[in-house]
This record gives C-alpha cells, sequence and structure tokens, in this order.
C-alpha cells in the first residue's frame, strides 16, 4: 500500500503542479480527507465493491463541487482503479512532496511552562536563517520535562530539559 500512495501522490503532486494548483488540490485533498473520516457512510460507498465504478463517479459529481479539475480527475482515477482506500495514505505523501516544495521546516519548542510568544517567534526566526528554509512553527507546554526546553527542528530534537539532565546524571551515577 506504501508504495501504492507513493506512486499516487507523486502523480497527482506533479499534475498539480504543472498546472500550478499545488495548494489548491492540497487544500482540496484535505478536505475530502476530512470528509471521509467525519462520515462513514461515504467512506463506505467510496471503497466498497458492490457499488460500480460509475455510481461511485456520479456520487463524486454530486459529493464534491467547485473542485480543481486536476484533484477530480484523480478521484476519478482512483475509482477507476479501485484504489480509493490509498487516499489517506496519498494524503500523507502528498502532504510531504508539498512541505518539500515548499521547503518548510517543521519546528516545535517544548516547554514547563507557557513561553512568550515573542520568544518562541523569535527562536523560529533564528532557526529560519540559519537553515535558509521557513519554518513552521508550534509550541506546546509540557510540566513532565520540569524545566529548560526541548526542541524538535525536522527529525533533530535537541533535549535541553531539566528531566533529560536528571536522567543523565542517573546514568552517570549508576555508572559510577
Amino acid at each position: 500500500m506504501e508504495r501504492i500512495a507513493e506512486v499516487y501522490a507523486r502523480a497527482l503532486f506533479e499534475a498539480a503542479q504543472g498546472r500550478g494548483a499545488l495548494d489548491a488540490v492540497r487544500e482540496q485533498l484535505a478536505a475530502f480527507v476530512d470528509a471521509l473520516h467525519g462520515n462513514r457512510n461515504l467512506m463506505i460507498f467510496f471503497f466498497s465493491p458492490y457499488f460500480s465504478t460509475q455510481e461511485k463517479k456520479e456520487g463524486l459529481q454530486r459529493a464534491v463541487t467547485g473542485a480543481d479539475e486536476t484533484f477530480m480527475n484523480f478521484l476519478e482515477v482512483l475509482l477507476e482503479s479501485h484504489r480509493m482506500p490509498a487516499i489517506f495514505a496519498i494524503k500523507d505523501r502528498y502532504e510531504r512532496f508539498w512541505r518539500e516544495e515548499k521547503k518548510l521546516l517543521p519546528v516545535e519548542v517544548t516547554s514547563a511552562v507557557g513561553l512568550d510568544s515573542q520568544l518562541v517567534a523569535s527562536l523560529g526566526e533564528r532557526i529560519g536563517q540559519q537553515t535558509g528554509r521557513e519554518v513552521e512553527l508550534a509550541s506546546r507546554v509540557d510540566p513532565e520535562i520540569l524545566g529548560g526546553i526541548v526542541l524538535r527542528v525536522g527529525n533533530f530534537v535537541l533535549d535541553a530539559s531539566i528531566r533529560n539532565q536528571l536522567n543523565q546524571l542517573r546514568k552517570q551515577v549508576a555508572q559510577a
């Protein structure tokens, strides 16, 4: 399923990119997947082998209006090839391609107490300047880290929390 999702997501991404509709397709794909998550009957209809491809296409035309032509054609291809159940994984892969294209770097700042929004924004700006990428900044509070911060930049984690320091000290004492 992963390979199928990768192939279909890349095809959708490249088609949307060629038409200059990356953002519109991303939004419509997310909205469609959210609708499937929110309505079990809709998901059953599009995933069920009991309904014909033609019935599903007609249902799609009634359910989705005003969507980008590329996105609609893509959904019809999924229906014709009986690959609609892969739509969730396809959305995830498309999102990854979109983030790479936009050079977005996810950054999450975790602290024991709420931080000043200007401080968090300043951290994000500095990381963006150093990496040359646009930062997608998130901040959260986790009292279990006791103090300090945990900074997650993409796949890299800098753990400067008191909890981590205590764990390191505990290991050193145990080894001594």
